[in-house]
C-alpha cells in the first residue's frame, strides 16, 4: 500500500476528484493548506497599500491505495490538476505499513 499526497490549486479539486473516481478511487481526504515554492507568492493592493502574499492557498489531497493503483492515481491527478503554469503542485508517494478500518477491524488492503 502507498499513501499519495498531492498539493494542488484549489480550483482543480473537483476535476481531480472526478478523475480519481474514473479510475476507481473514491476515498480521499482533503485539507486546505497554504504554501510557497518557486512561485514565491505575489503582490496585492489593499486600501491603497501594496503587500506581498508569500503563502498561497492550496489544497492537499491524501489517499491510500494498493500498490497496483499508484500509477493510475498519480496519472489521474496530474492529468486533472495540470495547468502548465507555475504553482500546479506536487505529488508525493509514501509507503504505508498497515491500515485498519475502525468500524469493522479489517486490516491492510481490505481496509482501504
Amino acid at each position: 500500500m502507498k499513501k499519495i499526497e498531492a498539493i494542488i490549486k484549489p480550483f482543480k479539486l473537483n476535476d481531480v476528484k472526478e478523475a480519481l473516481n474514473e479510475v476507481g478511487i473514491v476515498g480521499l481526504t482533503v485539507s486546505e493548506v497554504k504554501g510557497c515554492g518557486r512561485q514565491k507568492g505575489h503582490t496585492e493592493i489593499y486600501r491603497g497599500s501594496e503587500y506581498t502574499v508569500d503563502f498561497l492557498p492550496k489544497v492537499k489531497i491524501e489517499l491510500v491505495v494498493a500498490d497496483d493503483q499508484v500509477e493510475a492515481a498519480s496519472n489521474a491527478i496530474v492529468g486533472a490538476a495540470r495547468t502548465a503554469k507555475i504553482g500546479d503542485g506536487k505529488i508525493f508517494v509514501i509507503p504505508v505499513g498497515s491500515a485498519v478500518r475502525i468500524r469493522t477491524g479489517e486490516t491492510d488492503e481490505a481496509a482501504i
